[in-house]
């Protein structure tokens, strides 16, 4: 009688974990997320532990701040962006999250770097930052972009927007901006200083605290997504310790 009762019950218990297994593996969800390039970096490591952590898959579509809005508004259908803050004052993009408030998971400030090894310039104080840039032959960066934005409003405060258009090389991605400064054909690199932490770049140094400009990263769930459960849990999982600790490894400041 024991016997029967023991095999009973490991058969319940059994039946039990395929239920679990079932419903878990029926509610797994894949998310498309629209995300900021500049924190390519950190969501290398965020993706695969939160797919661990979750069961749930993400497929991530990079881009600067025009791409976003353009992706968002283009009718392909996405359930969380996690992007500058900058989209999300487009009324149109706007109007493709939820309209509760955003929840920011990120933001870094804007820095300059160059070549490994190359002699670093003064950037100290806005007068020293001034005199850099006036004599730089050349600087790569992402002028449509939040962090183009942004930097925009530093050369307009410094009054030297003018020359500096003669100067800029427009990049498509961080990592080309990385790339052109590395490889010596663009003399300074400016841009959030995570992406300039870099292999090939030596980072001469943030801009001076007058000057700094933040660009956040803020997350909102997609008006149309299916996945509102999953989508949520991967907000909640960008303040967790998990992904803080992710994102403050990577250069930039958490919330």
């Amino acid at each position: 009688m024991l016997k029967r009762y023991s095999l009973l019950l490991a058969a319940s218990i059994l039946g039990l974990a395929l239920v679990l297994w079932r419903s878990a593996d029926v509610h797994a969800a894949e998310l498309r997320v629209l995300a900021g390039g500049a924190m390519s970096g950190a969501w290398a490591d965020i993706k695969p532990q939160f797919e661990e952590a979750s069961g749930h898959k993400l497929e991530i579509f990079f881009g600067t701040t025009p791409n976003l809005i353009k992706e968002a508004t283009s009718g392909q259908p996405f359930d969380v962006g996690v992007v500058p803050l900058e989209v999300m004052q487009d009324a149109s993009a706007r109007s493709k999250f939820a309209a509760s408030p955003t929840t920011d998971i990120a933001h870094v400030g804007l820095g300059i770097a160059v070549r490994s090894g190359a002699p670093k310039p003064d950037i100290g104080n806005p007068a020293a930052l001034k005199a850099t840039l006036l004599k730089a032959r050349s600087i790569a960066s992402i002028p449509e972009s939040a962090t183009g934005y942004s930097i925009a409003k530093v050369f307009d405060r410094l009054e030297i927007a003018e020359p500096m258009k003669a100067k800029m090389r427009a990049q498509p991605n961080p990592a080309q901006v990385v790339a052109v400064v590395a490889q010596g054909e663009v003399e300074l690199g400016i841009f959030l200083i995570n992406v300039l932490t870099a292999p090939g770049l030596d980072v001469v140094g943030p801009f001076p605290a007058e000057l700094q400009q933040n660009v956040a990263f803020t997350a909102a769930i997609g008006t149309d997504t299916k996945e509102t459960a999953a989508a949520e849990a991967l907000i909640e999982y960008l303040k967790g310790p998990a992904a803080v600790a992710i994102i403050k490894s990577k250069g930039m400041d958490p919330g």
